[in-house]
This record gives structure tokens, sequence and C-alpha cells, in this order.
């Protein structure tokens, strides 16, 4: 059995921004076979209304892609150690961080529970997420809208 294709997205914007994300990345290695990475994206920190982020430092983006044999759910126990391992603490929503690991894609599988949703609910709307996912996977069709990752990423103009 090949696995199931995922993509994971990583951000830092505390401390050394890119030895956090070397050590996602290797991390990662151990549960993606074929992991390839994107290059590393300086962006500015996104938040809300109820949770503003102009405060904060810019973030680090990258998205590696691979396949696993792990299950959605075993994959992100995994991803919460490794973001726990590099200090990952949750005071607030859109807090700033050192390391954060997110399940984007899984496969063409879509999974809605209280502790995981796939795909990520709000990628289609992130430049940092679409643009160093489309490096990597342009093709990839997202399974709610049925469009790829570049026709996503072309549609945030």
């Amino acid at each position: 059995m090949a696995g199931t294709p995922v993509a994971v997205a990583l951000g830092s914007n505390l401390g050394d921004r890119v030895a956090h994300l070397q050590a996602g990345l290797a991390g990662l290695a151990p549960l993606l076979d074929d992991l390839r990475v994107s290059t590393f994206h300086d962006t500015a920190p996104v938040g809300s209304v109820a949770a503003p982020t102009a405060d904060q430092p810019r973030y680090l983006n990258a998205v590696a892609v691979g396949t696993t044999r792990l299950s959605a759910p075993d994959l992100l126990t995994h991803l919460l150690r490794i973001e726990a391992e590099q200090g990952r603490e949750r005071p607030y929503v859109w807090a700033p961080r050192t390391l954060d690991l997110d399940l984007i894609l899984f496969g063409q599988a879509r999974i809605d529970r209280p502790d995981l949703t796939v795909p990520h609910p709000r990628f289609r709307e992130r430049d940092f997420v679409l643009a160093p996912l489309a490096e990597l996977a342009p093709d990839w069709i997202d399974p709610v809208t049925g469009q790829t990752v570049a026709d996503l990423l072309a549609a945030l103009g």
C-alpha cells in the first residue's frame, strides 16, 4: 500500500523561525514518505477582528507533501506532539507561535469531527498556504470545491 497523499502547512513567527520550520520538517520526515517541501515564504500575520495580529511578528510559512500510512487522526496527534516539542503554546486563538502544523489535505477525504476538519476549513482563503502548496501540487483537487490548488490560488488574485 502506497499510503495516502497529505499536505501539511508549517508556520512560525516566534524565535528562530527557520529552525522551528526545520524541526517541524524533521518531525514530519518519519511520518511522510516521499516528503517534498516548498520554499519558505515570509508573510504578514493573519487574524480576525476578535483576535487582531497587527502587533505580531511576521511568519515564515511552507508546505510539505508526502504520503502516509497513518490515519488522519493519528497524523494529527503526531503534528500536535511535534508542535509541543517546539514549545508551541495556545494562550488564545491566533496567538503567535513557535511552530504551527496544520493538516490541510488528506487525499480526497472529507472529515468533519470536533477535533479535526479536513480539508482545512480556511486553506482556500490563505495565500500563505496556497502559494507554497501550488509549488508542489498545483493539480491537487480540493475535494470540497472540485478546483485545483492552482485555480484556488489564482482566484485569490
